[in-house]
């Protein structure tokens, strides 16, 4: 089969190879899966860059959450038939930028049947990320004002449309009129430029001065420091990740002061201590595609000889929603 690999770490325009491979086979616990689409996420930038807390062995191929189709089972693997068609987390080194992929049977689920191929590849790590955060994590209540930033990349589109699904006011912070009009038809309440408006005075004022009730902040650094002057009493600020670059340190003086909360999520974690949440999740999340209420964002589907420049993309910020591989 033919599949993207990375052999040495660096930007992943110049580090990403297409090369013929051996078709993988599964490991008990495991499926190989026929690629339908698969999204680039910054995790996969990052392990290109080699800078991602996971550092799978060289050679690898990245693309961590696919759709596909069932092609064969594992020992040991019931629930699932050849043919069908599921959305899941890739087992590295045999990730979704390829022909095949391998998934863990206890990570993958159905595909909804509302989404199309792109669309359901995009439905489980961001909004599994966005649902966990949102609603386990910072407890969003109805009627909240939820700050979200970045809010028209593929986390932050998906922060949107959860958030208003939970019936919160949501305020997206965007870099640029482009992603403006693209966070407003996520269905954004406010939408800030941050390239000429400070989202703090915006936010406050919106506010009547109280703050956000939430803050959704997968950038970090100076974002989250200046996210601590417009939270509200008794808000929530998730620490979702650093794709600003910059890891920032918490003054924890500043959150008892304010009587606010840092609270982190590394999603990754509950398929392991709390599988059965997962699956909850992912019935939710199966429940509101069907109503409508959320549909993934693909701005590009890319064919396979393309998507090395693709992840080049979202690794320089220039990206909306998801960009995705797609047969």
């Amino acid at each position: 089969m033919k599949a993207w690999r990375v052999t040495e770490m660096g930007e992943p325009r110049e580090v990403l190879r297409l090369d013929e491979v051996a078709d993988p086979v599964p490991d008990p616990g495991q499926l190989v899966v026929e690629v339908l689409a698969s999204p680039a996420n910054f995790p996969d930038v990052l392990m290109c860059r080699g800078l991602y807390q996971v550092k799978p062995e060289l050679p690898f191929t990245p693309g961590i959450e696919l759709c596909g189709r069932v092609r064969a089972l594992g020992k040991d693997v019931t629930g699932f038939a050849v043919g069908e068609r599921v959305v899941g987390g890739a087992v590295l080194p045999h990730g979704g930028f390829g022909e095949l992929a391998v998934v863990d049977a206890a990570q993958t689920f159905p595909a909804p049947p509302e989404l199309d191929d792109a669309e359901a590849s995009a439905l489980y790590i961001g909004y599994q990320t966005g649902w966990f955060g949102l609603h386990r994590r910072a407890g969003l209540k109805a009627g909240e004002t939820l700050l979200v930033h970045a809010a028209a990349g593929g986390v932050g589109s998906a922060a949107i449309q959860l958030g208003k699904a939970a019936s919160a006011r949501v305020i997206g912070v965007v870099g640029g009129s482009a992603k403006a009009a693209v966070a407003r038809e996520l269905g954004a309440d406010i939408v800030v430029d941050r390239q000429t408006e400070d989202f703090v005075e915006v936010v406050k004022a919106e506010t009547g001065g109280r703050g956000a009730d939430v803050v959704y902040d997968p950038v970090g650094g100076e974002t989250y420091q200046r996210s601590t002057k417009c939270i509200a009493f008794e808000g929530r600020i998730l620490v979702v990740g650093f794709a600003g670059g910059d890891i920032q340190s918490a003054a924890l003086n500043h959150a008892l002061v304010k009587n606010y909360s840092i609270v982190g999520l590394h999603w990754g974690l509950y398929n392991k201590y709390a599988p059965a949440a997962v699956a909850e999740c992912h019935r939710d999340l199966l429940r509101l595609s069907a109503s409508g209420a959320i549909r993934p964002l693909v701005s590009e589907r890319l064919g396979l000889a393309d998507v090395a420049d693709g992840v080049q993309r979202l690794a320089d910020g220039v990206t909306v929603g998801r960009v995705a591989y797609v047969r």
